[in-house]
Formats: C-alpha cells, structure tokens, sequence
C-alpha cells in the first residue's frame, strides 16, 4: 500500500457529509481523491475538474457540493444565495465548454431539455 493509498483511505472526500458515491466516483476520476484535496481546490475547482472529466454539469450537484463543503446540508440553500450560486454555476459551465467537445445537430437540443447522452 503506498501513501496516497493511506490518505486516500484515513481522508477519503465522503468524510465530508453530502459528498455520497456517485460525487465520490466523479471526484475520483477527476483526481481528486481525499476530504483535504477536496477543501484545498474548493467547490468551483472541483466542480470544473469534475466536468472536464465528463461529469455532466448539474446544478443541483454543483450547490450541493458547495453546501456540503460549508457543513450544511444541500437543501439548505435558498433565495439570493441560491440566485448568486446559479450566476457561479452557470460562468463555471461556459468556461469549461471552451475545453469540452461541442455538441450538434439533435444532441445538443437533446442536452437543451436535460435528456442527452450520459457523460
């Protein structure tokens, strides 16, 4: 066992309450494989870390991750702040589409109306 495979298991991201197995998996492949890497880069690294490794952008997950990073859970974020996050999320997304394969023709209306192809 080498140490990364220590810190990786005395520190891994779901120590963090609201990080569950499928954000643990993204984390994961976006190399980002414990609770202090997590808390290092922040919710907006992680998040666009997590995109250009193919995670599909979703706002729900995004707030999430960002509340659970706060230590609150990820229902709790409502009204203006709620507002202010989407504003994040959304500049995050357009960022991270000059690195992502553009999509077209059906796929990218598919992906419009939230039911596209899985990444």
């Amino acid at each position: 066992m080498t140490r990364d495979d220590d810190d990786r298991s005395a520190d891994p991201v779901t120590r963090i309450n609201g990080i569950g197995p499928a954000t643990e998996r993204a984390l994961i492949a976006a190399g980002i494989d414990t609770a202090a890497k997590l808390r290092g880069i922040g919710a907006d690294g992680a998040y666009a870390a997590m995109v250009a490794k193919g995670t599909r952008p979703n706002f729900i997950g995004y707030y999430a991750l960002v509340m659970a990073l706060q230590g609150r859970p990820w229902n709790d974020c409502k009204g203006a702040e709620k507002d202010a996050l989407r504003l994040r999320f959304d500049a995050l997304i357009a960022a991270s589409s000059d690195t992502t394969p553009q999509t077209h023709g059906l796929e990218r209306i598919l992906d419009a109306i939230g039911t596209g192809r899985r990444r």
